[in-house]
């Protein structure tokens, strides 16, 4: 479809000039490593987006960045190895990033670890849609940053926690990203996962008139997550209008 091929070509381009912006950036302590998933797993990150990206979906669910058994691994937003290949029929060569954490290998598709924020969420779809053809029909999946970052020890660090002076160049540069590609993508409404992701859309594209939504993220460090978060998140998504 000249659809998806126009708006995966123009997310590429936006996304190119995320990755060399955030490239010219430094971090302080506690962030001992910094892993660009645009770069060492563009292979299947550019299936991803040429397969499944389309502009006018209903809904952009908008993650905040890569897990380290997620994207980080498979270069696909919220992306759990066994869900990407057996169900979005995503797969390809992973490389590595420049400097690699000892317990934080980059293996790609041979990653044994599952990322549950990535298994609950595209199992969501999954059982919801049942084939990957029908949820990307109406919806697609972004991430805020492309970046993970590790502390010494190998603990994750996510952006919100980052110190000031490193914090605002990025989401700078990230706010930027955003903005281009929600007016590629065309959706009727952006569906923040989590809190910090929608505080970004709901900044990003103040005055805009994309109407704005949250839903609980599937992360296991959340207790609410932790009890029924498929049951929750059809709540909400019904509360935005989204009618599964």
């Amino acid at each position: 479809m000249p659809g998806k091929a126009s708006a995966a070509a123009r997310l590429e381009a936006v996304e190119a000039q995320l990755s060399a912006a955030l490239g010219s950036l430094s971090f302080r302590p506690p962030v001992a490593y910094v892993y660009n998933a645009l770069e060492y797993a563009a292979t299947p990150h550019r299936a991803y987006l040429r397969r499944w990206a389309r502009s006018g979906v209903e809904a952009v669910f908008l993650g905040m960045n890569p897990g380290p058994f997620g994207m980080a691994q498979t270069g696909v937003p919220f992306g759990e190895v066994g869900l990407v290949r057996d169900f979005l029929g995503i797969d390809g060569p992973v490389g590595k990033p420049e400097r690699e954490h000892p317990k934080r290998p980059v293996e790609g598709f041979a990653c044994r670890r599952s990322e549950v924020s990535g298994q609950r969420l595209w199992g969501f779809v999954r059982d919801r849609f049942a084939t990957p053809e029908a949820f990307f029909a109406r919806f697609f999946v972004a991430n805020y940053c492309p970046l993970l970052f590790l502390e010494e020890g190998g603990r994750n660090l996510t952006p919100d926690k980052l110190a000031a002076a490193d914090r605002e160049p990025l989401l700078a540069a990230c706010d930027q990203a955003l903005a281009e590609t929600i007016a590629i993508l065309s959706p009727r409404l952006v569906v923040g996962v989590g809190k910090f992701a929608e505080d970004r859309a709901r900044s990003v594209l103040a005055g805009t008139g994309v109407p704005l939504g949250g839903i609980l993220h599937p992360s296991p460090a959340s207790p609410a997550a932790n009890r029924d978060w498929a049951g929750v998140v059809v709540g909400q998504l019904k509360d935005l209008g989204i009618d599964l």
